[in-house]
C-alpha cells in the first residue's frame, strides 16, 4: 500500500526524547510487529533492554537494533511458561544490570479462533499459560526488583475486549482475564510503589495484519486498500495505528511522566472506541 492510499501516521515528525534514560526494561514477546517496535522505541528513548522470547536468532536481531541506538541489550532465550526458566531470567537480568525499572508483558499465544463452546479446554489452557499465567508469574518474580526502583509493569492487551464476535471468544477470554489481572496487581503492588497499566491497541498496521488483509481481500475479491479502508472506517482518524505509535504510547506508561498513573487501560486505536 502506497502512502497515497491511506492517511499517514504521524511517525515522520516524531523525535524521541530521553524519557527512559538510565532505565532497564524487560521485554517479553520479542517478535515481528509490536514486539520489535517496543524494543526499538525503548532504546530510542534511552533504555537498556532485557530481550525475551524462545527464539535466540530473533532476539539477536533485536539486540542489534537496540545497540545501534547506543543502548545495551541482554539476550535471554526463555520459555516464559516454564517456572525454572522464568527464575533464571530474573537472575540474569539482575546480574547484568543490577536493576529493573519496567516489565513489559507482550508475549501472546493465539487461542483457537472459533466459538467458545467449540474450543477444547486444553487449547484454552495452553494459550493462557502464555497469555495470563506467565504475565502473573513474571510480575511476581520481578516485583522485588521493581519495588526497589519504584518501577512499573505494562500488559499488552487488546481492543478485542470491546468486541463480541464469536470467533474472537477465546482471544477475548485471554485478554479480559489479563485486564483483571493487571487491575488486581495494581492494587496489590501499589503500596510497594509499583505501577501496573495496560495498553489496548485495535488493528495495528504491521506485517501480520498486512498479510491478514491480503487474505481477506482475496476472500472478498477486493483490493488490500479496500480492506484497509473497511478496518479504518470506524476510527475517528480514518486510519490504523502503526506499531511504533502503539509502542510509544505504551512506553509513556514506563516513563516518569506517568508516575501517578496506575490501574489504567490506555486504548491506542485512532479513536475506534471511546471509553
Amino acid at each position: 500500500m502506497s502512502t497515497t492510499d491511506q492517511p499517514i501516521a504521524t511517525t515522520d515528525t516524531y523525535r524521541p526524547l530521553p524519557l527512559l534514560e538510565g532505565k532497564v526494561v524487560v521485554l517479553s514477546g520479542v517478535g515481528p510487529g509490536l514486539g520489535r517496535a517496543l524494543g526499538a522505541e525503548a532504546a530510542r528513548m534511552g533504555a537498556d533492554l532485557v530481550l525475551v522470547s524462545r527464539t535466540e536468532r530473533r532476539l539477536e536481531k533485536m539486540a542489534e537494533v537496540v545497540r545501534s541506538h547506543g543502548r545495551k541489550a541482554l539476550v535471554v532465550p526463555t520459555d516464559i511458561t516454564d517456572e525454572e526458566q522464568r527464575n533464571a531470567l530474573v537472575e540474569r537480568a539482575l546480574a547484568e544490570f543490577g536493576r529493573v525499572d519496567c516489565l513489559i508483558n507482550n508475549a501472546f499465544a493465539i487461542p483457537p479462533m472459533e466459538p467458545i463452546t467449540g474450543i477444547e479446554l486444553d487449547a484454552l489452557r495452553t494459550a493462557n499459560e502464555t497469555n495470563v499465567f506467565a504475565p502473573l508469574r513474571l510480575s511476581t518474580l520481578f516485583a522485588d526488583a521493581l519495588a526497589a526502583t519504584r518501577g512499573s509493569i505494562i500488559m499488552l492487551n487488546s481492543c478485542v475486549s470491546f468486541d463480541s464476535e464469536p470467533v474472537y471468544a477465546g482471544y477475548k477470554l485471554s485478554k479480559g482475564t489479563l485486564a483483571h489481572l493487571a487491575s488486581s496487581l495494581a492494587t496489590e503492588l501499589g503500596p510497594r510503589g509499583i505501577r501496573v497499566n495496560s495498553v489496548a491497541p485495535s488493528y495495528i498496521y504491521e506485517d501480520v495484519n498486512k498479510a491478514y488483509f491480503d487474505w481477506l481481500a482475496a476472500q472478498d475479491g477486493v483490493t488490500h486498500e479496500e480492506i484497509y479502508r473497511r478496518k479504518a472506517e470506524p476510527t475517528d482518524l480514518k486510519r490504523l495505528a502503526a506499531p511504533e505509535e502503539v509502542a510509544r504510547a505504551a512506553l509513556f506508561l514506563a516513563s516518569d511522566l506517568a508516575s501517578a498513573v496506575t490501574g489504567q487501560i490506555l486504548t491506542v486505536d485512532c479513536g475506534e472506541y471511546h471509553n
